[in-house]
């Protein structure tokens, strides 16, 4: 039980939006009551942060390493999704995710996934339809449906879709949103079939037109999806129905900093204070019902202590009257976690990543930088013996997908531009949603050769050229079993390594190639199934008449 202590300061009180000096006295870690005091340090008491939409796997942690690398910059608790792990290990996977934040003091709210696999057009690892769905929703501790990703099953009125939100509604718990480029009638009838969230938005013309619709807005900024500096403006226009979210956030960037940063940035831009606040604490709590604190008496104690409102130092991190963090140390101890896993992929070679040539031009996944969205881009492809090849001159590269649920599938092969590689290649068991093995490269020999070491160690990321360097990843093929400093190091030494010694200029490649096998974010994408158009939900085919 934790000790009881008071401690003072000027108390931050977003509900009644105004600071004053304050003494918050805690027993058995809950505010037992905060009194008025005249003289106090000069520091600050506020609530937590909570992240209203993540994807804890896409740090490479399981939960409580990640609560641990989180606490040190005054996150409290996380809305968390966790459908990377149900897309390889089904109803286990949550189980697994649960059980494994359990023991460390932090608030995981992790919901129900409604999207296992996100899409029939590709090869994951187990399914979860409606029955499953609903047995995790009665769970007390599974409080919400996770993102409804099929947004065309829920604007059409599809039986399983809307069985899904259903069983979520009747159990008075609320939906999560995944509504990319929706717009207009499609919109009012994505948020009409119960959908109350969206953290897809791009621009805030659409944002906008979902907030009319009722939805509320998670600002997102992750390492891949970074929408902030379009969509903060709403902060002005309706700051009640606004979170903070990070959605995936790889361990480096985890390492630098979480929610305190996005707050850090709107502080920075003149925005509101307590409305700034207030979306980085107070709305997902009151949003999903969790049980974290907000600085009242009777709440957990859930506060952290900064020295200034601006910089956003966190002195401290309580979590349910706990010191979980300190100047930028955690004070959680290490869990050893469990290995879980289902990788069934064996070794390649470079002939299986051979494209017959179809003709002379071929439609091309155009990249973007800190973007999920992709778009297409007809180029010409070099003819040798008969087939199309990579031309990294021109930065017309090879994009594969591996089925890592079976030996006996041949890779599906298709052609990217904008990743700027000029020689090598990446490989990554991190392959949203399904998490079979993404690969991009210069050659057929690089690609096999990526690929190949991410197999042996069955899951993980790889950079190949003259060597082959890899970050092991044996929790699901998604997340290390090492401390989360090694992990960002790791992680960090591998990414640097792709911009100065493959040539990428993106800011995260293996955050970007992780995403280009995501078929529920247009526009074209290409699944262990084959190259597909994410606007008109079908496959196309890779050559141009």
């Amino acid at each position: 039980m934790p000790s009881s202590f008071s401690i003072a300061g000027r108390l931050v009180d977003l509900h009644a939006r105004e600071i004053r000096p304050a003494t918050v006295h805690v027993r058995g870690g809950v505010i037992e009551r905060i009194e008025p005091t005249e003289t106090v340090p000069e520091r600050y008491l506020l609530p937590g942060f909570v992240d209203a939409h993540v994807h804890v796997e896409s740090a490479m942690l399981p939960p409580s390493e990640f609560a641990r690398a989180a606490v040190r910059h005054g996150t409290v608790g996380t809305v968390s999704d966790p459908h990377e792990i149900a897309n390889v290990l089904g109803v286990e996977g949550v189980e697994y995710m649960i059980a494994d934040g359990r023991p460390v003091p932090f608030h995981f709210a992790f919901g129900a996934p409604s999207c296992v696999p996100a899409t029939p057009f590709e090869t994951s690892g187990a399914e979860l339809g409606p029955d499953a769905v609903s047995e995790l929703l009665d769970r007390d501790d599974v409080p919400y449906l996770s993102e409804m990703m099929d947004y065309p099953g829920a604007i059409d009125g599809a039986p399983d879709v809307l069985a899904k939100i259903r069983a979520a509604q009747v159990r008075d718990k609320p939906v999560d949103g995944h509504a990319p480029g929706v717009r207009g009638d499609d919109v009012a009838r994505y948020a009409a079939a119960g959908i109350g969230t969206d953290h897809e938005s791009v621009s805030i013309e659409e944002a906008r037109e979902k907030l009319e619709a009722g939805m509320k807005i998670a600002i997102r900024e992750g390492s891949a999806a970074k929408n902030f500096d379009e969509l903060i403006p709403l902060m002005d226009e309706a700051p009640d129905r606004l979170m903070f979210c990070s959605d995936d956030r790889h361990p480096d960037a985890l390492a630098e900093g979480h929610i305190d940063a996005l707050v850090r940035r709107a502080l920075n831009r003149g925005y509101d204070r307590f409305d700034t606040l207030r979306t980085a604490c107070v709305h997902p709590v009151e949003h999903y019902g969790l049980d974290v604190g907000l600085l009242r008496e009777g709440d957990p104690a859930d506060f952290i202590v900064v020295d200034d409102l601006d910089a956003l130092h966190v002195q401290r991190t309580y979590v349910e009257g706990t010191l979980v963090a300190e100047e930028g140390e955690t004070h959680i101890e290490r869990v050893a976690s469990d290995v879980a896993n289902r990788f069934e992929a064996g070794p390649v070679a470079p002939a299986d990543f051979r494209v017959p040539a179809g003709g002379d031009q071929v439609r091309a996944i155009t990249a973007v930088d800190n973007q999920l969205v992709t778009g297409e881009e007809v180029v010409a492809t070099p003819i040798e013996d008969g087939c199309a090849v990579a031309d990294p001159d021109r930065d017309v590269l090879k994009l594969a997908v591996v089925n890592r649920y079976t030996e006996e599938s041949a890779p599906a092969v298709a052609f990217v531009w904008g990743f700027g590689l000029d020689r090598g290649a990446l490989a990554s068991s991190v392959a949203h949603d399904s998490h079979n093995v993404v690969a991009v490269g210069a050659s057929d020999d690089a690609l096999a050769q990526a690929v190949n070491a991410v197999v042996r160690v069955e899951g993980g990321i790889s950079a190949a050229a003259d060597d082959t360097q890899v970050l092991p990843l044996p929790i699901a093929g998604l997340m290390s079993d090492e401390p989360y400093d090694v992990v960002a190091r790791r992680y960090t030494r591998l990414n640097n390594h792709v911009r100065a010694e493959l040539g990428s200029s993106m800011d995260a490649p293996f955050m970007t190639l992780s995403f280009l096998a995501l078929l529920v974010i247009p526009r074209l994408k290409l699944s262990d199934q084959g190259l597909f158009d994410g606007a008109a939900f079908e496959f196309v085919d890779r050559f141009v008449d």
